[in-house]
């Protein structure tokens, strides 16, 4: 049977006892929340995400491929979360990405199409990276969601970035994990597909689970069935729960997955280097945290912290899950030291506060309710919970595996030319201006592959416009190959910076000692 430990003073639990058989699904039956904890986890998944983003910024992917060490202290008082907001705004990305989708939720409705997402995020005036910046290039360039997070037109489709926006399809889907994942479905693959797409599958449903149960590795295990057993993503997370239970010290699970999930295969920026976007590894990292940490909202934030790689992102979805199971008002007063005089200041990029987004995601939650089969009453609902099911398989870049990295330097905006052999590679660089206040424009590329061209492309070199990578193509044949980029509108004044390239073949490669 499934244990549902919750505090009676907010919730009243209703679960069909029907006997359940070997393997199957747990968790369906009708929970009763009065709207006031209901509210209240509502606004400690908020809440606690926002507290973990700011009190991992400063760490934020400058522990890699190590973790910090317990004798470094970590910063935290009064008054930081204003300082963190005001001085350094852009820090906020795992929030004002999720109040993107919250927003058009609201003004357009639940049944918004895919292009309202996606444009509106792709047209919005905040920096993105990897996952993101890639699908932004696509749809400004005319490539529409979901072929946006393809990994045809996106290299970093399993990378973190859904990952870490998904909180609020969670949050306003209590005890609703699919009804979480269908929404997950449709904006997920804006940026993301297969293990990137899954990890903000994976955090929707923990936020979702959250509201169900006080134990914390029932959160974990349970949001776990929403995601297919054969995809990588599940094995990694599934291994944190065995190591968990091996191992009583965090480190020694940090170290079995430094061994076995540490290598970044396909992102070029963190091939053969510490570097690590990867979606799976940063949600091993969060994970670590909520089950060491067991419900401790401190040692939560500083393990999922001092695991390191994204360093503030982990601990944001860390906070908020834990928050969600929580509630707001059962979150340390440490840990919302200055939190009351920030909840009225807007995200940067957006018209949404924190007071804004509690009342938002609860009307969104109190409509979930109705449109999933529950009740929403005077004072309370009942939400007819849902037993997680596994979303569909989804694999990136099947067998596709780094050979080498060549590091380069060339200016030239004529153009750039290499050869190699394997069955794919990845150009990074970037079209620039050699004056910064010159003005932005955009070149025109063209891709040669063994004197085809097989691809042009636009280069802005605005950063917010921006393509992520200059030129991949990782379905080659196996073999020896040429590739020839040329620019065919050159101006003097800007270049053609390629910092270096990446190497695929169809098989991992071998190193032979002399």
């Amino acid at each position: 049977m499934i244990k549902h430990i919750l505090s009676a003073a907010c919730i009243s639990l209703v679960i069909s006892a029907c006997a359940q058989k070997s393997g199957s699904n747990s968790g369906s039956g009708n929970l009763r929340l009065s709207k006031d904890a209901l509210q209240d986890k509502i606004r400690g998944g908020w809440a606690g995400q926002t507290i973990g983003v700011t009190f991992g910024g400063p760490y934020e992917f400058r522990y890699n491929g190590t973790f910090i060490q317990e004798n470094q202290p970590l910063v935290w008082y009064d008054g930081y979360l204003k300082k963190t907001m005001t001085d350094i705004p852009g820090l906020y990305d795992d929030i004002y990405m999720d109040l993107t989708f919250v927003d058009i939720l609201e003004r357009v409705g639940f049944d918004a199409p895919i292009d309202s997402f996606a444009n509106s995020f792709a047209r919005a005036g905040y920096d993105l990276w990897f996952a993101n910046q890639a699908a932004r290039y696509n749809i400004l360039q005319g490539i529409k969601a979901p072929a946006s997070g393809e990994p045809k037109h996106n290299l970093q489709a399993d990378a973190i970035d859904y990952q870490i926006e998904a909180d609020y399809s969670g949050l306003m889907n209590p005890g609703m994990p699919n009804s979480a994942s269908t929404i997950n479905d449709k904006i997920g693959h804006i940026m993301n597909y297969g293990d990137g797409w899954y990890g903000g599958v994976y955090v929707g449903a923990m936020y979702s689970i959250a509201f169900t149960s006080n134990d914390v590795a029932f959160v974990v295990k349970e949001a776990l069935k929403t995601i297919p057993a054969q995809s990588e993503f599940h094995q990694c997370i599934s291994d944190v729960i065995k190591w968990h239970k091996q191992y009583p010290d965090w480190h020694s699970t940090w170290f079995e997955l430094q061994k076995k999930w540490a290598n970044d295969m396909i992102t070029p920026q963190g091939v053969f280097v510490p570097f690590n976007i990867d979606a799976k590894i940063n949600a091993a990292y969060v994970v670590m945290g909520l089950l060491y940490g067991n419900g401790d909202f401190s040692k939560t934030l500083d393990i999922s912290t001092r695991a390191g790689q994204d360093a503030d992102c982990n601990p944001s979805t860390a906070g908020g899950v834990l928050g969600t199971i929580l509630g707001y008002n059962k979150i340390p007063a440490y840990w919302k030291q200055g939190l009351k005089e920030i909840e009225d200041i807007n995200f940067s990029y957006t018209t949404i506060s924190l007071n804004k987004v509690y009342e938002l995601s609860f009307k969104h939650a109190l409509e979930m309710i109705k449109r999933n089969g529950g009740t929403v009453e005077e004072n309370s609902v009942v939400i007819k919970t849902q037993a997680p099911a596994a979303v569909r398989y989804e694999k990136s870049f099947p067998e596709v595996y780094p050979q080498s990295k060549v590091s380069v330097r060339n200016t030239e905006l004529n153009g750039f030319s290499f050869e190699f052999e394997g069955t794919g590679f990845a150009l990074l660089g970037r079209v620039s201006k050699k004056q910064k206040d010159g003005k932005d424009t955009e070149f025109t590329g063209e891709l040669y592959i063994d004197g085809q061209k097989v691809e042009t492309a636009q280069l802005p070199t605005a950063f917010h416009s921006r393509r992520h990578e200059l030129f991949w193509n990782l379905g080659l044949s196996s073999g020896k190959h040429t590739v020839k980029v040329v620019i065919t509108n050159p101006d003097a004044a800007y270049d053609l910076k390629a910092d270096e390239y990446v190497i695929y073949g169809n098989k991992p490669a071998v190193v032979k000692l002399p």
